[in-house]
């Protein structure tokens, strides 16, 4: 059975044209001077949900509701919505306008699913979730019981701390939502202090590998350096990192591929011998990323001319023979 079409929003609810005419956050227009347009709930206080629903209270929404679990969660709910109090999911929908869905990728089908199971979702009723691998889809079924179903996923990492909330000025969100709620969710956006970057259902996937790639990973990679800046003698490897990464980040933002340097791009075939051979001797799990990364790289500065072909093939020899060091032992426990 197709599911019925999405209800007109509601008078109460934001529409990009009416935050072009919204004042901006300042101490001349407090957030308690507002009239309060939209009752907010959170589903899964972690480090998410309380954030955006403290960001949604500065442009003068009001959060009523929280559904927390773990003693961590309650904690985040308690530092970031203060007197807002915790109940259960059911409870969050019935005292809100706006509902927040912020639970792992995992569960928000489920969840969904349950919700709308139990009758708990109201006609007219703002289900946001906050997933970067799901668009508006996986809110069918909140949909088919009238709600209004909106994909808002934030580019940010989050701590849990009022930090996050600061975050969020200038963040990007990437916004899924059936087309006739398309501006009331880029409101919800910039009423957060967030930019709207619309993404296509069916493009979600690859836009949330994309972000992993560059962020989950960056830390992944960030840490394996410090710790073996620890063990070569450096007191402060964040220190010594900051200025450095800082300096790569802006200029592979600026110019992309251009921005390469180092032994892999210059084709330094014996110097990346050594590092594999040190890291080997040292650190042997971070061998097999350093030639996946090394690998990748050599592959993209010979594309774009930065690495010399006449270099390239020492280098990627050394590439080759570590990748066969480093898959030899596992085959003869094999």
């Amino acid at each position: 059975m197709n599911a019925p079409a999405a209800p007109e929003p509601r008078a109460t609810e934001p529409r990009a044209e009416d935050h072009r005419a919204t004042e901006p956050r300042s101490s001349e227009t407090r957030a308690e001077d507002r009239p309060a347009r939209l009752t907010v709930g959170v589903v899964g206080a972690g480090r998410v949900g309380p954030a955006l629903a403290a960001a949604l209270r500065l442009a003068g929404h009001r959060p009523v509701a929280v559904s927390a679990v773990s003693d961590a969660s309650r904690r985040r709910a308690a530092a970031l919505l203060p007197e807002v109090p915790v109940v259960e999911p059911a409870r969050v929908l019935a005292l809100a306008d706006l509902v927040l869905l912020t639970v792992p990728d995992d569960a928000l089908p489920g969840l969904a699913e349950g919700l709308a199971d139990t009758g708990a979702v109201r006609p007219g009723q703002l289900i946001v979730h906050t997933s970067g691998r799901y668009g508006a889809r996986v809110l069918d079924p909140v949909r088919r019981a009238g709600a209004l179903p909106l994909a808002l996923h934030p580019a940010m990492t989050f701590t849990g701390t009022e930090v996050d909330v600061q975050r969020l000025a200038g963040c990007s969100f990437g916004v899924t939502a059936p087309e006739e709620l398309r501006l009331a969710a880029e409101a919800l956006v910039i009423e957060m202090g967030g930019e709207p970057e619309w993404i296509a259902e069916e493009a979600r996937p690859l836009y949330h590998a994309a972000l992993a790639l560059g962020a989950n990973h960056l830390v992944t990679l960030v840490a394996q350096s410090m710790e073996l800046l620890r063990k070569a003698g450096v007191a402060a490897p964040d220190r010594m990192l900051g200025p450095l990464l800082g300096a790569a980040l802006d200029n592979a933002l600026r110019s992309g591929d251009a921005a390469l340097t180092g032994p892999v791009a210059r084709g330094d075939a014996g110097t990346v011998a050594a590092h594999v051979a040190e890291l080997r001797k040292h650190a042997p799990g971070t061998v097999a990323g350093y030639l996946a990364m090394a690998r990748t790289t050599a592959d993209r500065a010979l594309a774009h001319g930065l690495l010399k072909p006449e270099l390239a093939e020492d280098l990627l020899g050394v590439l080759a023979a570590g990748t066969t060091a480093a898959d030899g032992p596992q085959g003869d426990d094999r």
